[in-house]
């Protein structure tokens, strides 16, 4: 008797694990065609990773030959990489992953000779405001609403209620309040 049980909960164990391999099967074909979602369900959170500094291609104007170290810091900020070998050179590589958005990846280099900039290799920079659009991800659909109103909408308002005049002119002043001192006297 013990062994007919044993056997019939190996029956159903059986069918149970072969239920759930097709179906952990069916739904590995899914999650293949779209990689973003798991199980074609869940998109998993990703994190923003942002590794050096934005320079745009206004920044990049304001760069000319012949102004010193000091003045190409103020403009496009520490450079992320400088080599003790190679003191004549900053690169400034920028990088962003942002889930929504295409991977960027940008490198300037600038070259001096002695303090006095000598030259800014500078391909291909987006204007500031083509950069915001192209990380933002929260792209807003249609017109945004007008937060005033025109003319014909205010016109539309109904008038101002006139007061009661049996109404009390004014609220009845509530008695002064006196308080403990907050320090022992």
């Amino acid at each position: 008797m013990f062994l007919s049980s044993l056997s019939g909960f190996l029956v159903v164990a059986v069918r149970a694990a072969a239920i759930s391999g097709a179906a952990l099967a069916l739904t590995a074909c899914s999650s293949i065609a779209n990689k973003d979602k798991v199980l074609g369900l869940v998109t998993p959170y990703k994190v923003e990773v942002v590794q050096g500094n934005v320079i745009t291609s206004e920044q990049a104007a304001l760069v000319k030959p012949g102004q010193t170290r000091s003045q190409v810091r103020d403009i496009l900020g520490s450079p992320l990489l400088t080599d003790v070998f190679h003191t004549d050179r900053w690169d400034y590589i920028f990088t962003i992953r942002r889930q929504g958005a295409a991977p960027q990846r940008r490198q300037v280099t600038v070259r001096f000779e002695g303090d006095s900039l000598k030259s800014i290799v500078a391909p291909e920079l987006p204007a500031e405001r083509e950069f915001v659009e192209s990380i933002d991800t929260f792209k807003s659909r249609g017109k945004p609403p007008s937060l005033a109103l025109n003319e014909e909408q205010m016109k539309r308002l109904p008038a101002p209620a006139a007061p009661a005049a049996d109404a009390p002119a004014a609220t009845p002043a509530l008695p002064a309040r006196t308080y403990p001192p907050l320090e022992p006297r």
